[in-house]
């Protein structure tokens, strides 16, 4: 296994409840607005203060990533990224994985040491589970190098299924 995949961890759980991560990762709309499922659950976690900080940062395109500080969540700051729908915004995996990349890009210049990535597009913006998860941890592998201060990175995710797809997903590309 390579040395970055020994700072990747896959698990199942819930993203608004990652306190030993300085920062979650939000899979946030264009508005940054509370919203269903990831979003949802930060925002109702964190507070109106976190809609009142996102405000002035909105509207963000695919493959962007903008912080705030993390409010009424047990961690410092929250990462707000923007995936692409699948189909619709084209190239989608280009703009997934810069919504990764910039979201590490963001964690090493806040020299934040820890953060927790959703599967960013996998629910209502309908991307493929297995391919989003190639293109994540892919490009986290890439990425991870460049940024020293990230020392370690988890996949929160909502369910077995989705944490396993993910486990096997890392293993196969830490030995490539």
């Amino acid at each position: 296994m390579n040395a970055s995949a020994s700072r990747i961890e896959c698990c199942q759980g819930d993203i608004a409840r990652q306190d030993d991560v300085e920062a979650v990762v939000n899979a946030a709309n264009a508005r940054l607005v509370s919203g269903g499922g990831v979003a949802g659950a930060l925002h109702r976690a964190a507070g109106p203060e976190l809609a009142e900080a996102c405000a002035p940062l909105a509207p963000i395109h695919p493959g962007e990533a903008v912080i705030t500080d993390a409010f009424g969540l047990p961690n410092r700051y929250v990462i707000h990224c923007l995936g692409p729908v699948y189909g619709v915004d084209e190239p989608s995996d280009t703009l997934l994985a810069d919504g990764y990349r910039n979201a590490l890009e963001l964690a090493q210049r806040h020299d934040i040491t820890s953060l927790a990535f959703p599967a960013l597009s996998t629910g209502a913006f309908g991307y493929p589970a297995a391919e989003a998860a190639r293109i994540a941890l892919s490009t986290v592998l890439t990425v991870l190098p460049h940024c020293p201060a990230v020392r370690r990175v988890r996949f929160v995710l909502f369910d077995a299924a989705s944490a396993d797809l993910h486990q096997r997903t890392l293993e196969a590309l830490a030995d490539d």
